[in-house]
């Protein structure tokens, strides 16, 4: 199946069937995939938190404001984290990164207000998040991206100090009886000549 035919393919489920297993060898390509995401310089600014542990994931579901169910049926809950402590973050880039790239960040760094390089690093992560999606649904899986978390609370949950969450992707197998699934609910885009130009 061709990229174009898998995004066509493509629905946000609503509604999963929550006994329906989830091989270990797809979850473990999804976590490759993830962490081959491309980032601006290389930064790779993130932490990837796969949940699929029935009690936290109960706990984080409570705190996910209209996103309980999905998340309490679904399989599997992938947390997509930004660096915060940038304290922290400078020692993961000094260690793991080689030097033209602590060269590259550290310039950014020094030239850029704190708040604005936050911001920077969050739009990294959504980069994965839009590879997290499309990874899915060429592994045969479902999946909701999820900005309605409360992200503090999440955090505790996590036990997360260094990283803050952003949002979540709930993966598993839509439900027969999910309104959202494209028999029932076709797929709805603006029309190409609104959103494409071509000079």
């Amino acid at each position: 199946m061709s990229i174009l035919e898998l995004i066509q393919k493509r629905y946000t489920a609503k509604k999963y069937n929550s006994s329906k297993s989830i091989p270990q060898e797809k979850i473990e390509d999804l976590k490759e995939i993830l962490r081959l995401t491309p980032s601006s310089i290389n930064i790779q600014p993130w932490k990837f938190t796969f949940i699929q542990n029935p009690e936290i994931k109960s706990q984080l579901a409570a705190v996910s404001m209209h996103n309980t169910e999905k998340i309490n049926q679904a399989q599997l809950l992938v947390v997509f984290s930004v660096a915060d402590d940038l304290e922290a973050f400078q020692k993961v880039v000094d260690e793991e990164l080689p030097q033209a790239r602590r060269d590259w960040y550290n310039q950014i760094k020094a030239n850029t207000p704190e708040a604005e390089l936050k911001i920077w690093l969050a739009k990294q992560v959504y980069i994965a998040l839009g590879v997290g999606l499309t990874a899915s649904v060429a592994l045969g899986l479902d999946s909701t991206a999820m900005e309605g978390i409360e992200a503090d609370k999440y955090s505790a949950i996590l036990n997360m100090s260094t990283y803050k969450p952003l949002f979540a992707m709930a993966v598993g197998y839509g439900s027969e009886d999910d309104f959202n699934r494209l028999e029932v609910t076709p797929k709805s885009r603006r029309l190409a000549a609104s959103v494409i130009e071509t000079l």
